[in-house]
C-alpha cells in the first residue's frame, strides 16, 4: 500500500488529508495516510471554545460565501444544517475615526465605493476627500505590474479613501502593516477592475449588480451555529481512516530514491509522497538541507503576530451599541484593530442579558502577554464607546507569527515554490502563506494537493 505523510493539522493539512482519504476510496487506490501534528490538538487557529454559556471563536469567526470551497466541505460533511448567517443590522459596521463613530459606507466592493450615494453621503470623507475619489471616473489606467496596497487605493482614490476605509478594513483582515500589501496577490480582482474599466467606480459598480444574489439568506458572511470548529470535529470523523498523529513534531527530512523519510521525536518513517501544510519559515527550515534554491524564497515571506480577546459583559451595565462591531481608522492610536460585537453578529453566543466583545490585534499590539492584551483591549474599548463596566470573563488567544504577510514581489516567490514538484515529485506546499489567507482558499488548496497526490501515487510503480 502507498503511504502519504501530511505534515501539519490545521485547516489546509485536514482539507488535504480528508480529500485524500476519499479519493482513493473512490478510485479503488488504497492509501496509508498519515498525519503528524506538533500540537496536541487539530485545527491550527480554527478554534471555538464553549465555556459555560459562552460559546467563542479564538481564530477566525466567518467565511465569506462567495468563495465556496468551505462551504462545499462543510455540505459533503453533512454539516450543511448547521451553516447560519449574520444578524441583520444596519449599519452593519462602523469605523471609529476623530473620537467618533461612523457607519460604513454601504455597497463596497471589497474596499472600493460602489455606489455614489453613500459615497457623497459618508461623513467619513471631507468634501474634499470625496472629490478626490471621485476623481477615479476620469483618471486613466494605472501600470500593469504590482504595486504596495495602499499606494494603488491613493493613486485612484486618494489619501483619505486610504486612510479612513481601505486601510482599517484589509488590516483587519491581512494585519501587518496593509499599505506594504502586494495588490497583485491581495486584492488581484481590483487591478483587473482597473485593467478592464479603466475607473475603479465604475468597475465595481459593475461588479457588485452582478454579484446580487451570492448573499444567501441576506448575509455575505457564514458560521456553523457550534462555530467553525465544527469542521474540525466533523473532518476527524469523517476521515476514519487517516492516522491522526498528535503531539509529533517533524524535525528533519531526506529524500531517497523517490521516498520521503520523515525524523521526530518520535522516530522515522517513509512515505511516497508529502505534503507540507505548515507556515512558510517552518517548510523553509526542513527543506533547506536538501534544496536551498526552494527554501530561499519559503523563508522570503513574512509573517506577523495576531491575538484575539474576547470579553463577557452585563448587557444592561454596557454602553449602547450599533451593528456587529467598529474598526480604527488609521492614525487613531489604539492597538486593536477593531472590535466586533460577538453575540450581536451571530446568535446563539452568550444568554440574551450577556454581551460578547471581541478585540482583534495584529502586528506590535499582539505582541503583549495575555493581561497586557486584556487591559489594552478594555482601553481602546473605552476611547470607542465610554466607560464601561468590569468584564465578567475573558479569553486571550495569541498565535505568534501566525499571519503570512502578502507584500510587493508575493506572487514571484510562490511561482518559485510551486516550480519544486518538477524536482521533488510527490511534495505539495500548500497553506495560507501561498494563494490566500482566508479559511476557503486554504480547503481549496488542501484539495487540489490531494488530487494531485494521488496521481503521483498512481503514476509510481
Amino acid at each position: 500500500m502507498k503511504k502519504a505523510a501530511v505534515v501539519g493539522g490545521g485547516m489546509a493539512g485536514l482539507a488535504a488529508a480528508y480529500y485524500l482519504q476519499r479519493a482513493a476510496e473512490v478510485a479503488g487506490r488504497p492509501v496509508q495516510v498519515v498525519l503528524f501534528e506538533s500540537d496536541r490538538r487539530l485545527g491550527g487557529k480554527v478554534r471555538s471554545v464553549q465555556s459555560g454559556p459562552y460559546r467563542l471563536e479564538g481564530g477566525p469567526d466567518a467565511v465569506v460565501r462567495y468563495k465556496p470551497w468551505f462551504l462545499d466541505l462543510v455540505r459533503e460533511l453533512g454539516l450543511e444544517g448547521e451553516v447560519v448567517g449574520t444578524t441583520p443590522a444596519k449599519p452593519a459596521a462602523l469605523i471609529f475615526k476623530g473620537g467618533r463613530g461612523y457607519p460604513l459606507p454601504e455597497g463596497l466592493n471589497v474596499v472600493i465605493p460602489s455606489r455614489f450615494g453613500p459615497l457623497v453621503r459618508t461623513p467619513l470623507l471631507s468634501p474634499a476627500g470625496k472629490l478626490r475619489a471621485a476623481l477615479d471616473l476620469f483618471l486613466p489606467r494605472g501600470p500593469e505590474g504590482d504595486e504596495p496596497f495602499g499606494a494603488f487605493v491613493q493613486r485612484r482614490l486618494g489619501r483619505e479613501v486610504w486612510d479612513n476605509l481601505a486601510a482599517p478594513l484589509t488590516g483587519g483582515i491581512y494585519g501587518g502593516d496593509p499599505y506594504e500589501l502586494s495588490t497583485l496577490a491581495a486584492f488581484p480582482m481590483l487591478k483587473e477592475l482597473e485593467a478592464k474599466n479603466r475607473s475603479l467606480i465604475l468597475g465595481s459598480l459593475r461588479a457588485m449588480r452582478r454579484r446580487q444574489g451570492s448573499r444567501e439568506g441576506g448575509s455575505l458572511f457564514a458560521s456553523l451555529q457550534g462555530g467553525l470548529g465544527r469542521v474540525v470535529e466533523a473532518v476527524t470523523r469523517a476521515a476514519d481512516r487517516v492516522d491522526w498523529r498528535l503531539g509529533a513534531p517533524v524535525e528533519r527530512l531526506e529524500h531517497h530514491e523517490g521516498r520521503w523519510q520523515l525524523f521526530g521525536p518520535w522516530g522515522t518513517e517513509g512515505f511516497d509522497a508529502l505534503v507540507l501544510a505548515v507556515p512558510a519559515r517552518v517548510a523553509g527550515e526542513l527543506l533547506g538541507p536538501l534544496d536551498p534554491e526552494l527554501a530561499a524564497p519559503l523563508r522570503e515571506i513574512p509573517y506577523g503576530d495576531t491575538a484575539t480577546v474576547t470579553l463577557a459583559f452585563d448587557r444592561s451595565r454596557f454602553p449602547e451599541v450599533v451593528g456587529h462591531g467598529v474598526l480604527v481608522a488609521a492614525g487613531e492610536g489604539t492597538r486593536a484593530r477593531g472590535f466586533t460585537w460577538l453575540s450581536r453578529k451571530w446568535t446563539g453566543r452568550a444568554p440574551e442579558d450577556k454581551l460578547l466583545v471581541r478585540a482583534y490585534f495584529s502586528g506590535a499590539g499582539a505582541g503583549l502577554d495575555e493581561k497586557g492584551l486584556v487591559d489594552a483591549a478594555r482601553s481602546d474599548l473605552e476611547r470607542i464607546v465610554g466607560p464601561i463596566p468590569d468584564h465578567e470573563a475573558a479569553w486571550t488567544y495569541r498565535w505568534k507569527a501566525g499571519m503570512p504577510q502578502y507584500t510587493v514581489g508575493h506572487l514571484d516567490r510562490v511561482r518559485r515554490i510551486e516550480a519544486a514538484p518538477s524536482r521533488w515529485p510527490g511534495l505539495e506546499l500548500i497553506g495560507a502563506a501561498y494563494r490566500g489567507v482566508g479559511l476557503p482558499e486554504v480547503v481549496r488548496d488542501g484539495r487540489d494537493a490531494a488530487a494531485r497526490t494521488l496521481e503521483h501515487l498512481s503514476r509510481e510503480p
